[in-house]
């Protein structure tokens, strides 16, 4: 899961570097406020998939597995 945040967020990252010559933020009309949506969808995206990758919980499978050896001691120990 954290190799596609991974490659979503340098995907992200190459677009924005090969779209950035030929936006331009101080065009007016409709060309103008297309450039500047463009540029806030990509900084959400890139916020959104860096803070999925930093954020993201870790899996404790191993854990679950000793957990249940753990209770299934316990039982053990209670039932003599």
């Amino acid at each position: 899961m954290r190799n596609r945040y991974l490659i979503c967020l340098l995907l992200c990252a190459v677009m924005l570097y090969l779209a950035l010559p030929a936006i331009e933020l101080k065009a007016e009309g409709m060309k103008g406020l297309f450039s500047i949506t463009w540029i806030a969808f990509v900084l959400l995206v890139i916020a959104g998939n860096l803070s999925a990758l930093l954020f993201s919980p870790k899996r404790q499978q191993s854990n679950k597995v000793d957990n249940r050896a753990d209770i299934k001691k316990m039982k053990r120990i209670r039932a003599r």
